[in-house]
């Protein structure tokens, strides 16, 4: 599978909007202070800990690990180039992991393997915060093509969520809302960065014809609820 280099790239999951309202869920999960420490895995540009970064002053400096470096990834946190089970090796602790739609890049193997490096490296009283696409009745904008893939990415999901709940055991689950609200134009825009993992493996000549059903089924302004669901886990 190629890398996915756009998803936080001129996205909704870029936004302002977004990551205030993001910010808002998080408080309502853990406590965020100057002396809270922070790690995010498979943090692209690292848009939400920079936020956070700025917001609570971390004393120490908020970390993101991802496998690919962005020319535009925020500076005023710390980025690790590296495989996130490797990074979680090194033995370092933190009051907060998140680890915001990543799992289904992991086999079942590698994702255990994480979760338990990922409690070791939490603080006593520290959480492990999971989010991931709903699976059921998922409203992302879709052509046909796009749909069968992102279809086969849900239903991975599905079974990564048993694994993880068979490994944390005692967790908490919810869902973060955000209703989205973007021009067809720019969600086209979207699509032809290949924007969310479903489309990374598709053709250029299915993303042009996706692209055709796109512009037909959808308004103008195209209106839909991102839902994510969130796994909570604490020490």
């Amino acid at each position: 599978m190629r890398p996915l280099k756009n998803w936080d790239n001129k996205t909704w999951l870029s936004s302002e909007k977004y990551i205030s309202n993001f910010h808002k869920f998080l408080k309502t999960k853990t406590l965020l202070n100057k002396n809270t420490k922070i790690l995010d895995i498979g943090c692209g540009r690292a848009n939400i800990i920079s936020f956070l970064q700025k917001k609570y002053r971390f004393k120490n400096m908020a970390i993101g690990v991802d496998i690919l470096r962005n020319k535009n990834t925020k500076k005023n946190i710390l980025f690790k180039k590296s495989n996130a089970i490797n990074f979680l090796r090194e033995g370092r602790k933190f009051d907060l992991i998140l680890i915001k739609q990543t799992i289904h890049f992991f086999s079942k193997n590698k994702l255990i393997l994480l979760l338990n490096f990922a409690k070791k490296s939490l603080n006593p009283k520290g959480k492990i915060l999971i989010f991931s696409l709903k699976t059921k009745n998922n409203k992302i904008p879709c052509f046909k093509k796009m749909k069968h893939q992102l279809n086969k990415s849900l239903k991975k999901d599905e079974f990564l969520f048993k694994v993880i709940r068979k490994n944390l055991k005692k967790i908490n689950e919810s869902n973060f809302n955000y209703e989205v609200n973007i021009s067809k134009n720019k969600y086209i825009n979207m699509i032809k960065n290949r924007y969310i993992s479903c489309l990374l493996n598709l053709t250029k000549k299915e993303i042009n014809k996706g692209i055709g059903e796109i512009k037909f089924k959808y308004n103008n302004q195209i209106k839909f609820t991102d839902t994510l669901k969130c796994i909570s886990f604490r020490k």
